[in-house]
């Protein structure tokens, strides 16, 4: 049955007219798929469903959205998170899902500390990162980030400190990236870009812009998962912190 794909401009001149064109005919597209944009489930055959190509300095990985989520487009990342996913595709038993493995889920949300409400970002990768260069199926996320200078958090009951040369992008009170410092100190680079500018609420806006900055929770594949209500979002840091899984950092603010 031919599948309801959309293959954009850009993403048939990376991947070419052949290979788009069996996309189409639904000869190499997948039935069933996890969005990469909002992680649940979609049917290529059911539904409107976008090709977002991931392309890393020498590796790419075609991935699926939901064309409601996300349109059909070609997504800058790090070399860094598309190795994992090229190794995935290797070995997965389901190759629909392994893209997965190069995208980091951003949930944003107000936290409650001393008094007063702090705007967050809690990133929580969609399966486990491996670090460069090894194989295996252990999870490095937060060693690595601990050596970029993020702080493991026992509990959350003050603001991290500042990791200087990282920041947020805020542009018209949507949130564009994480951006990290560039090699050799030069200009900074995304370390997380969102494929489509996030809108985030007025009020987590309006934080931000009070505080100019935001405090950023990291935890591994499965620690938060997503939710609903930010009194369950800070429920399950609380629990992640408290099982060692949690680490945080307070990024200034760049944009309003």
């Amino acid at each position: 049955m031919p599948r309801m794909l959309e293959v954009s401009d850009e993403v048939r001149a990376e991947i070419g007219d052949e290979e788009a064109d069996r996309l189409l005919a639904g000869e190499n597209a997948p039935g069933g798929y996890d969005c990469t944009s909002c992680r649940t489930p979609g049917d290529s055959e059911q539904e409107r469903t976008s090709t977002v190509l991931f392309v890393g300095d020498e590796t790419a990985v075609l991935a699926f959205a939901h064309a409601t989520c996300l349109p059909s487009q070609v997504v800058q990342v790090t070399e860094e998170q598309l190795q994992g996913a090229a190794r995935s595709i290797a070995g997965s038993a389901a190759p629909q899902a392994a893209p997965e493995q190069a995208v980091l889920g951003v949930t944003s949300g107000l936290i409650l500390l001393s008094g007063e409400l702090h705007p967050a970002l809690v990133v929580e990768p969609t399966a486990p990162i491996a670090r460069p260069g090894t194989t295996g199926a252990g999870d490095d996320f937060l060693p690595l980030l601990i050596e970029q200078g993020f702080m493991p958090l026992p509990q959350i009951d003050s603001v991290p400190p500042v990791l200087h040369g990282w920041s947020v992008l805020l542009a018209m009170g949507q949130l564009h990236a994480i951006l990290q410092p560039g090699p050799a100190g030069g200009t900074p680079v995304a370390w997380w870009q969102a494929h489509q500018a996030l809108q985030v609420a007025d009020s987590w806006r309006a934080a931000a812009n009070k505080h100019q900055q935001v405090l950023l929770f990291a935890a591994p594949v499965g620690s938060i998962g997503r939710q609903p209500r930010e009194d369950l979002l800070r429920d399950a840091l609380d629990k992640a912190a408290a099982n060692g899984q949690l680490v945080a950092a307070t990024l200034p603010l760049a944009g309003t």
